[in-house]
C-alpha cells in the first residue's frame, strides 16, 4: 500500500461500461462500499475525448477533457474501472494542453489522482480485505491501455489471488491485443475481426470457463467473437470478481443513490 487511503471515492464511470456492463458499475459500488469508502458521482460526466483523441479530432477531444477536468478537479480521488479511458486522462491530456499551460498544469494534477481500479485497490486495501469467493478456471485478458499504457500486470494478479476457489491459467500472450482498438474495429472490421479470432484461440487453449479483463470495450469485442462462435466461455469484468456478490439487495448498489460531490 502506499499512503493514506482517501477519504472519499469519485467514480468515473465510462461510456461502454454504463451503456453495456453496468452490472459491474454496480458491483465497483458495492465493493468500495464494503471496503470502507464513501462515494461520490458527477452525474453530469461524459465522455473522457479518447475516441475523438484516437481519430484525430483533437479539438473536440479538448472540448470534451477541459469538461472533465472542470468536473473532477474538486475530487479527491477518481476511480474508474476501464484501463483505456484513465491512460487517456492520466497520460493523453497532457498532449492534448501541451499549448495551454493553464489547462496543462490542471490536467497533470488530475492525473495524479485517477486510478485504474486494481492500481488503486492494490494502492490502498490491504489484500486480505477481499474477501471474495468465484468458483472456476479463468484467464486474464490485458488491454493494450492497462498493460502498455499504464504498465498494469501483478496488479491484477494480486487481487485474483485473493479470490477463494478461483484457478488463473495464463495465456500464451495476455498482453497480445484482442482487436477492439476502440474506433478501429468499425474503420476495419475484417482486420479487428481477424485479430480477435487468434485472440480466442488463445483463451481457448487455457480450457477456462470464464475470461476477466478490466476494459469493457476488450470485453465487449471478446464476448461478441465468444458469441459468434457459440463458445462456452462466460466473461467478466475484473471487479464482478472481486465483488463476490451474493443475494442481496442489488438496487441499492446503483450509480443513481450514489451521493453528488461537493466542491472543496
Amino acid at each position: 500500500m502506499s499512503g493514506h487511503a482517501p477519504t472519499t471515492v469519485t467514480l468515473f464511470i465510462p461510456c461502454l461500461m454504463d451503456g453495456l456492463f453496468p452490472q459491474a458499475a454496480g458491483d465497483l459500488v458495492y465493493l468500495l462500499r464494503r471496503l470502507g469508502f464513501r462515494l461520490a458521482y458527477p452525474p453530469e460526466q461524459t465522455c473522457c475525448g479518447q475516441p475523438a483523441f484516437n481519430q484525430g479530432y483533437f479539438e473536440p477531444a479538448r472540448k470534451l477533457a477541459r469538461r472533465f477536468i472542470e468536473l473532477f478537479e474538486p475530487a479527491e480521488c477518481i476511480v474508474c474501472p476501464s484501463g483505456s479511458c484513465t491512460a487517456m486522462v492520466k497520460k493523453h491530456y497532457e498532449e492534448l494542453f501541451v499549448q495551454e499551460p493553464g489547462f496543462l498544469e490542471r490536467a497533470q494534477a488530475l492525473g495524479e489522482k485517477i486510478f485504474e481500479v486494481s492500481q488503486f485497490l492494490t494502492a490502498y486495501v490491504p489484500l486480505e480485505k477481499i474477501n471474495a469467493r468465484f468458483p472456476g478456471k479463468v484467464t486474464y485478458h490485458d488491454s493494450c491501455h492497462s498493460a502498455r499504457g499504464l504498465g498494469i500486470f501483478a496488479e491484477t494478479r494480486r487481487l485474483l489471488a485473493r479470490v477463494q476457489g478461483l484457478e488463473l491459467v495464463e495465456m500464451e500472450d495476455s498482453k497480445a491485443c484482442c482487436g477492439f482498438g476502440g474506433l478501429f474495429s468499425r474503420r476495419f472490421p475484417e482486420v479487428s475481426a481477424a485479430i480477435g479470432m487468434e485472440k480466442i484461440k488463445q483463451i481457448q487453449a487455457t480450457g477456462a470457463d470464464w475470461v476477466i479483463g478490466n476494459d469493457p470495450g476488450c470485453l465487449m469485442q471478446i464476448q461478441g467473437q465468444l458469441h459468434r462462435q457459440a463458445l462456452p466461455i462466460g466473461v467478466k469484468h475484473l471487479v464482478e470478481v472481486l465483488a463476490g456478490r451474493g443475494r442481496e439487495n442489488k438496487d441499492e448498489h446503483r450509480i443513481s443513490n450514489i451521493q453528488r460531490p461537493t466542491s472543496n
